[in-house]
């Protein structure tokens, strides 16, 4: 199986994060960009920091790499018109997708009505606009049925409000890879938690991110139903080399 065309490859810290100057993180975004274009990897995920920057150089290169980036990250919390702002820019410059962190401590708290909102009001511009746009749902922060839940009220709330043509570029996202977890517990994709999106996400397509460590664990996720991967080990699954730590 090629497993090159469903990967995203990842790069989501900030310097501070990493200890890296600015200029050494763009130089690791344009080297994640080279690596994309080298072996076919259909997506980078990055900051939208860096997003304008990527485009010029995609396109100097004449590359048809997918830009990703992250909205409302990683906390979610933001307020929905910050994250329409921060969308519009990334969109403005040069974005194809958008992957938002849904509110999902409003869903805890059962303010519902928000969570409807941002999900209708942030899909809408990025379709109006022939983007996709993916909900990070954040699993290890929610229990099986709480997954459960808010993957079927997505896969409702995209059904009620958008042309069924359009379901195909709305995803359903498990992770951010930036949530504490206690005791050792994944923080990203799981089998389980994988399982549970897919039997709610009706018509939607699927993105497990994180915790895929092995060209194996990538295969079964795809065999599975995922349409997507988000990793931060793109290069190491397609050369079958160990993966150890990150995203």
């Amino acid at each position: 199986m090629k497993i090159n065309t469903y990967l995203d490859s990842t790069y989501l810290k900030t310097p501070a994060q990493s200890g890296l100057s600015e200029e050494k993180t763009l130089e690791t975004v344009f080297n994640l960009a080279k690596e994309a274009i080298e072996n076919d990897i259909f997506a980078v995920m990055i900051r939208p920091d860096y997003v304008k920057q990527m485009r010029a150089f995609l396109s100097e290169k004449k590359s048809n790499v997918v830009i990703g980036t992250v909205i409302g990250f990683h906390e979610g919390t933001y307020s929905i018109e910050h994250k329409l702002a921060e969308a519009t820019k990334a969109i403005e410059d040069g974005a194809d997708e958008l992957d938002f962190v849904i509110n999902y401590e409003a869903y805890k708290n059962g303010e519902l009505e928000l969570v409807k909102k941002e999900f209708v009001e942030c899909t809408k511009l990025c379709l109006d606009n022939g983007k996709i746009a993916k909900w990070i749902i954040e699993i290890a922060a929610l229990t099986d049925e709480q997954i459960a839940d808010l993957t079927k009220k997505i896969s409702t709330w995209a059904e009620e409000n958008f042309k069924t043509e359009d379901l195909v570029k709305i995803f359903v996202k498990s992770s951010t890879g930036f949530f504490k977890t206690e005791g050792g517990k994944p923080n990203g994709a799981t089998v389980e938690g994988i399982k549970i999106m897919l039997a709610n996400a009706g018509k939607l397509p699927v993105k497990a991110a994180g915790g895929v460590r092995t060209p194996e664990e990538a295969e079964n996720m795809i065999e599975m139903g995922v349409k997507r991967i988000g990793t931060s080990s793109a290069l190491a699954l397609i050369k079958n080399e160990e993966v150890s730590g990150g995203y």
